[in-house]
């Protein structure tokens, strides 16, 4: 039988035993480091590489006709119209390359530009089809050219000739002259020219034309 002095000693280890095997308490969190975790979170979840992101309500609302165009988009799938969903997709891809570029499309007046510039790619393709005696290929541009032809008469944007397009330019020639604004050869320079008829507020703005077409009337003009 075991003395109590060594009862003692033994009730006595097994107490230090217990406290050294103890889980210690887990420590809880701080206000402050709450509220840093918390900042942190939303730090992260706006940051530019998180999923979400947040747009920018300075930027331009999308030209109407555009929105048009990519609404037909979803119409020409479920109806599978091939040669308008050709269109739609081409002109809606050169659209989305030109809003990574610094001449974004944001108004009506230069989606027709576009869709003017896609119809001249169409009928020369036709051409070089009909030459070679593919009436299936020259079909098939028709085809695109009639929809983009649709588009551009039911914009309502008002359309060029060239001859209003060469009185619009001989107009700013004689106001950039009377002004001084010429080269040493007495004519007027047709960089400024083409800078003054193409600059917002100026006298094309909102018509339906392209920079060809005006570098053309303006070479016309200045010679």
């Amino acid at each position: 039988m075991a003395s109590p002095a060594s009862s003692r000693m033994a009730a006595s280890s097994l107490l230090r035993a217990t406290r050294t095997t103890l889980p210690k308490p887990l420590r809880q969190p701080t206000t402050a480091s709450a509220a840093a975790g918390a900042s942190g979170l939303f730090s992260a979840s706006n940051s530019p590489g998180s999923t979400r992101r947040h747009y920018s309500s300075d930027l331009p609302p999308p030209p109407p006709l555009l929105q048009k165009l990519k609404a037909d988009l979803k119409t020409a799938m479920r109806a599978k119209d091939a040669p308008r969903l050709t269109v739609l997709r081409s002109v809606l891809a050169a659209t989305l390359n030109a809003s990574k570029t610094a001449t974004p499309i944001t108004t009506d007046a230069q989606l027709i530009a576009l869709l003017r510039k896609t119809q001249r790619g169409n009928e020369e393709a036709s051409a070089e089809a009909r030459q070679a005696n593919r009436a299936d290929l020259v079909e098939k541009e028709e085809a695109q050219i009639r929809v983009l032809e649709e588009y551009v008469a039911g914009s309502g944007v008002e359309e060029v000739t060239d001859e209003q397009l060469r009185l619009v330019v001989r107009g700013v020639v004689s106001a950039m002259t009377s002004e001084g604004e010429v080269t040493a050869g007495g004519k007027a320079k047709m960089g400024e020219v083409m800078k003054t008829l193409l600059a917002p507020g100026g006298p094309l703005e909102g018509k339906s034309v392209d920079k060809a077409q005006v570098a053309r009337a303006v070479k016309e003009v200045v010679g």
